[in-house]
């Protein structure tokens, strides 16, 4: 954690301190249950919560000062340095920009509909390979994830690489604007939390606001495949760096294998083969972006091949586990129309021993969009030659429905919770069998593999892996 002096925040916030002031601060946080000794804690107020009912458990955790409203100055903890002022949502980005003000290191601003993670991730990997890196924590991209994100950058960081994403029109030009990077990462757009925008048109023009906080001396790499990519093209000054899976471009990869590409790069006119700890080409155009960041910054083709293949998803991304001979691919951490396709097709390309399953659900924030987009993904699943779909909840019944519609011929199974998916799950698959979990996050796809191993534990398959109990389609 970063060191700050209390003077500066006061000033950066336009606050007042009361109850006296701390030497030194060592970090800023908004959550008491991970305080630790010697931080600030910002009070905020949100939907569910209010940041200032939990000041004294910040203070027992070891903070050594709170940021409140002012209107709470005179109601909370009297014996702990308060620094006072108007907003504290408005101050902690106020404090974030200050700190920017301050840094030296290039910062590198991610954005897109999905694989804004992975690419953030990756390029971090990467960059980290020249010197000490910061990259957002998490996925803390909205206004209060990235100033807290910025907040961690030291000084001396040669890099910092950060997500900024939104869900509501209007939201993206203050965070480019807070963030001042000096290079743009666009990913893949699509309709994702497009419940409030008017068309993913709409969304494309919202995502273009990092490129329009470039200036002339700023770069962007930009997808060549994407249906927006010239447009993104005309909203920046700076200088433009292409990838593609299907075209000519500055970097261009090829699928050599379900997770293996030849990478063809224009400037050197070499060729290098990568091999990716993700299978299917939506891993390889993601991939290809932190591929391009780091040759546009001098690391040699040799380092970025070690980099690339030691890179590890997140919890949830892809995330594969074994139990009793199968293998589980759990990639629940989210879910929209674009990276559900894009986990189908890779799943698809995935070599197994056995038969493949789906357990899929919701996908969150659609909108108008929502049943035709579950619809949709159900004839994605028709085109796939699963041995049999494990659906949960409403949402996935409707990715059922456009299954059978569009004439699936394996096994579909409707189930309204994760024990009952963990039952058709125990009933149904074999060692040798593969199964990929997929849904948004606030379906907890990941009970039904909690609920399987439990049944397993109690009611273990035979040696034979046979199973007397069938299931209803």
């Amino acid at each position: 954690m970063n060191k700050f002096d209390p003077t500066d925040l006061a000033r950066w916030s336009e606050g007042e301190w009361c109850n006296g002031v701390p030497d030194v601060i060592n970090g800023i946080v908004h959550d008491s249950r991970t305080t630790k000794p010697g931080r600030l804690y910002v009070a905020l107020r949100g939907e569910n919560h209010d940041g200032h009912a939990f000041l004294s458990d910040a203070r027992n955790a070891g903070a050594v000062a709170g940021l409140i409203d002012q209107r709470e100055c005179l109601k909370t903890c009297k014996d702990l340095p308060l620094l006072c002022v108007k907003d504290t949502r408005r101050a902690l980005l106020n404090m974030a920009a200050g700190h920017r003000s301050r840094l030296r290191g290039k910062i590198i601003g991610i954005t897109g509909s999905a694989g804004k993670t992975s690419v953030k991730e990756m390029t971090a990997d990467v960059l980290s390979l020249l010197g000490r890196t910061t990259r957002t924590f998490g996925n803390w991209n909205n206004d209060i994830g990235l100033p807290l994100s910025l907040l961690r950058m030291h000084t001396t960081d040669a890099f910092g690489v950060f997500e900024v994403g939104m869900n509501h029109p209007g939201e993206l030009g203050p965070l480019c604007e807070l963030l001042a990077p000096s290079c743009g990462i666009m990913t893949s757009i699509g309709p994702v939390h497009i419940e409030y925008f008017e068309s993913v048109d709409a969304i494309a023009a919202e995502k273009a606001e990092l490129l329009r906080s470039l200036d002339s001396s700023g770069m962007a790499v930009l997808g060549k495949d994407e249906k927006w990519y010239d447009y993104f093209r005309s909203q920046m000054h700076g200088r433009i760096i292409s990838v593609s899976l299907r075209e000519d471009a500055d970097y261009r990869g090829v699928p050599d294998g379900p997770d293996r590409m030849r990478v063809y790069e224009r400037g050197s006119r070499g060729a290098y083969v990568y091999d990716l700890p993700i299978p299917g080409k939506y891993a390889m155009d993601n991939a290809l972006r932190a591929i391009a960041i780091g040759r546009q910054h001098g690391l040699p083709h040799e380092e970025l091949i070690e980099a690339i293949s030691s890179y590890r998803p997140a919890e949830m991304r892809w995330a594969r586990t074994e139990s009793g001979g199968i293998r589980f691919i759990n990639d629940a951490y989210n879910s929209n129309p674009l990276s559900m396709r894009a986990a189908l097709d890779a799943f698809a390309e995935m070599e197994t021993e056995g038969r493949k399953w789906l357990v899929l659900a919701g996908m969150y924030e659609l909108g108008a969009m929502e049943k035709q987009a579950h619809l949709d993904a159900g004839r994605d699943v028709a085109r796939g030659t699963w041995e049999g779909v494990i659906v949960v909840g409403d949402l996935g019944s409707l990715i059922a429905d456009g299954a059978e519609q569009a004439g699936f011929i394996g096994s579909i199974y409707r189930c309204d919770c994760s024990a009952s998916a963990a039952r058709k799950l125990h009933e149904h698959v074999v060692p040798g069998d593969a199964v990929l979990m997929k849904a948004s996050r606030g379906e907890r796809l990941e009970d039904v593999l909690k609920e399987y191993k439990l049944i397993c534990s109690t009611n273990p398959r035979p040696m034979d892996g046979t199973c007397n109990v069938t299931g209803s389609k």
